[in-house]
């Protein structure tokens, strides 16, 4: 059985078992606090219940602004998830779906927002079948958004640079679905077009 709670800076002394891995960016102490401090309801750990052992947690924010009109480039107030993972001993139990489940449901309920991204490596096949089962698409690639790693060989489409996809699903606020877009995986941007 598995338990969701909030995040509490004590996880941060707990969960190597779950940073420890070539998919999972790991941040400086500052930063996790900084977001527990900023969108405590957007960072969340799940525990096995008979241990209490980390089993992977979500992080995340809400970035953009309410639309005065319902046109995509107005419609930006969102929940980015920042970082999702799972100890490797947890994966495919669907730990990492609960997880999402919450973080929409928090940007949803909470901030009201018109939908959900993240940023996946294109190699992370595993995570971006997951991401499209729950309604996920690509709305654009995004060259140079990360630096280092593994990640500059390749970005799933057999060009050798640093790119990765940003994924989104619209929430019910969005009934249109005006902030996604179809072929989403021909659109590159620079990281200078992410910011919002």
């Amino acid at each position: 059985m598995t338990t969701v709670r909030p995040f509490e800076p004590t996880d941060l002394f707990k969960f190597n078992n779950v940073n420890m891995d070539n998919w999972t960016e790991t941040y400086s102490n500052g930063f996790y606090l900084n977001y527990l401090a900023q969108w405590p309801d957007m960072m969340l750990t799940a525990c096995a219940a008979h241990s209490n052992k980390i089993m992977g947690y979500v992080i995340g924010k809400t970035e953009g602004r309410v639309a005065k009109r319902p046109v995509a480039e107005e419609m930006t107030l969102h929940g980015h998830v920042t970082a999702v993972t799972i100890a490797p001993e947890y994966r495919r139990l669907g730990v990492a779906q609960m997880l999402m489940d919450f973080f929409e449901l928090a940007s949803e309920k909470i901030y009201d927002a018109y939908f959900v991204d993240l940023f996946v490596r294109p190699s992370n096949a595993k995570a971006i079948l997951m991401y499209k089962k729950r309604g996920y698409s690509v709305y654009r690639r995004i060259h140079a958004y990360y630096s280092g790693g593994s990640a500059k060989a390749e970005d799933g489409y057999g060009t050798i640079h640093d790119t990765y996809q940003d994924m989104r699903k619209s929430l019910p606020r969005d009934s249109r679905s005006i902030t996604v877009r179809k072929n989403g995986e021909k659109v590159v941007v620079g990281p200078e077009y992410v910011a919002n």
